[in-house]
C-alpha cells in the first residue's frame, strides 16, 4: 500500500490549497484513523480514513463524474466569453482538474464524462477502442429505410471523410432516431444526417459503451461514477465485453 504526505493527501480533496491543509494539520484539526496528527509531513497510507474536524475527507487522486450535460454550455475547461460544463461543478471539484472525456457541441445534451485520468479519458475516446455512443436526434424530414442501410455501409461526407458504418434506429416518429457511432469525428451525427438531407434539430446522447446517463440526473446535475461504472464504457449494452 502506497503513503503520501498528509499534507499531499489533504491538498488533493480540492478544499484546501497546501498551505492551508499544513495549517489545519498543525492546528490539530486533522485525524488519520482516528489519531490526530500534527506534522504537515507525515505519510498517510493510501487506504487510511482523514478527517478534518471529524468529518471524513475524500482525498482520491482521480475522479471520475457522470453529467447531464444541459444546452448552451461548452464541453471545455474553460472559456473567456462562455460558461463551460465545468462551471456547473462544486468549487472543490473545479480545483482538481477535471476535464471533458471527448466533447458534446455546445447545442448537445446528455451523457457527458468528467475526470482527471487521462489514461482512462483516451481509453474511451481513442479511434481504436471502437466504444459506441448512442444518441437519440430529432431531424428535419422523414427518416426510412435507406437512411439505415447508408449509415450501415459507412457514410463519406461531402469533405471527402469515411465514416465507419454506424447504426440509425428508427422509432414510431419518422423525425425520429436513434443513431450509435463508433467514432468520435467532429460533429459526426450531425454532418452524417445532413448528408442524408435530413439535418438535425435536437441531439442528446443516452449512452456510452453500457454506461446509461441516470435517469435521476436532472439537466446540469452530476454525480460519482461507481467502480463498475468506470468500467462499462468498454463493454457492450448486454455487459459484455
Amino acid at each position: 500500500m502506497g503513503q503520501t504526505r498528509l499534507d499531499k493527501r489533504i491538498c488533493d480533496s480540492g478544499r484546501w490549497t497546501r498551505s492551508e491543509a499544513r495549517a489545519l494539520i498543525r492546528a490539530g484539526r486533522v485525524q488519520v484513523d482516528g489519531a490526530v496528527v500534527r506534522a504537515p509531513e507525515e505519510k498517510a497510507p493510501d487506504g487510511a480514513e482523514i478527517t478534518v474536524d471529524g468529518a471524513p475527507l475524500d482525498c482520491r487522486r482521480t475522479r471520475y463524474l457522470m453529467l447531464y450535460k444541459p444546452a448552451g454550455l461548452l464541453s471545455a475547461t474553460e472559456d473567456r466569453d462562455q460558461q463551460t460544463v465545468l462551471d456547473l461543478l462544486a468549487p472543490e471539484l473545479r480545483r482538481l482538474g477535471l476535464f471533458p472525456v471527448g466533447r458534446l457541441d455546445k447545442d448537445t445534451t446528455g451523457l457527458l464524462l468528467l475526470t482527471n485520468d487521462g489514461d482512462w479519458a483516451h481509453r474511451v475516446t481513442a479511434p481504436r477502442s471502437r466504444v459506441p455512443k448512442r444518441y437519440r436526434a430529432v431531424v428535419d424530414g422523414t427518416l426510412d429505410g435507406t437512411d439505415e442501410a447508408a449509415l450501415a455501409a459507412g457514410l463519406t461526407l461531402g469533405d471527402g471523410t469515411q465514416c465507419l458504418p454506424a447504426r440509425l434506429e428508427r422509432t414510431e416518429r419518422p423525425d425520429t432516431c436513434y443513431v450509435t457511432v463508433f467514432e468520435g469525428r467532429y460533429h459526426q451525427v450531425k454532418r452524417m444526417l445532413a448528408a442524408l438531407g435530413k439535418p438535425v434539430l435536437r441531439l442528446h446522447r443516452e449512452r456510452i459503451g453500457a454506461l446509461a446517463l441516470d435517469c435521476a440526473l436532472a439537466p446540469g446535475q452530476y454525480r460519482e461514477l461507481t467502480e463498475a461504472e468506470r468500467a462499462a464504457p468498454f463493454q457492450a449494452e448486454n455487459g459484455s465485453k
